[in-house]
């Protein structure tokens, strides 16, 4: 087995360790040596399995400590990567499943001046309904300018649009701007996602660019709020 692979096999054997209590909340993980020893692999493998653990939120590491672990009970998502669902959902270990509401062309105004469509382009629009472990939690809206997106097809949306976009028409996915709100449901969120009891959802909306800078992406990612915490890495620069 390759070192990138075996450091995935550890982390999720890692992760099932947590989340069936063999070691608890604020308890200490074993180091890096007991734990190359116990997988025997490199102190290099078992430091990347525990910075994933780190940046999905199982771990904290503590200077002169070693790692301790936290709450889990909320999905980390990171907001600085573009990271598509299926990367994510495969990344953690989630049972999942996609629902493609809608797949269609939008002429709404709003949306055609946010992709900058000039006369003679059309938008799709991909709703997907994210279920996770059973429950609808995620609803995403999606919306490419057809110019750099033809012939997205429901097989496609069921699937990872961004596969698709990289390995088959070979878009270079390069950067985004990101902005997160609090808002209440709207009709559609309560119809499409399991939303009783709950009254905000949070939105991430993005605006996605190739590497030649094109705008070919908007998307608001709608969240059931109890599910999900939006974690980033933060370094302070020195003045």
């Amino acid at each position: 087995m390759s070192g990138n692979k075996k450091y995935l096999t550890i982390y999720h054997d890692l992760v099932k360790k947590i989340q069936t209590n063999v070691w608890t909340k604020n308890s200490l993980l074993p180091s890096e040596n007991e734990f190359a020893s116990m997988y025997d692999t490199s102190r290099e493998t078992i430091r990347k399995a525990l910075n994933l653990l780190a940046q999905n939120g199982y771990i904290q590491k503590v200077r002169g400590k070693g790692s301790v672990v936290i709450d889990f009970n909320k999905f980390s998502f990171p907001v600085s990567g573009i990271v598509s669902f299926s990367e994510l959902v495969e990344e953690l270990g989630l049972s999942s499943r996609t629902i493609v509401q809608n797949l269609d062309y939008t002429d709404k105004s709003e949306i055609l001046e946010t992709l900058d469509a000039t006369d003679g382009d059309k938008v799709w629009n991909v709703t997907r309904i994210r279920e996770i472990s059973g429950e609808k939690v995620i609803l995403d809206k999606d919306y490419y300018n057809e110019r750099f997106v033809p012939k997205l097809m429901k097989e496609i949306c069921e699937g990872s649009i961004y596969k698709h976009l990289e390995e088959e028409l070979g878009l270079p996915i390069s950067f985004a701007h990101k902005e997160i709100v609090v808002e209440e449901p709207t009709e559609e969120d309560r119809d499409l996602m399991d939303l009783e009891g709950y009254h905000n959802v949070v939105i991430i909306k993005s605006h996605v660019h190739l590497e030649d800078t094109s705008l070919f992406q908007y998307s608001e990612s709608r969240h059931r709020p109890d599910k999900f915490r939006f974690v980033d890495f933060a370094r302070r620069v020195k003045r």
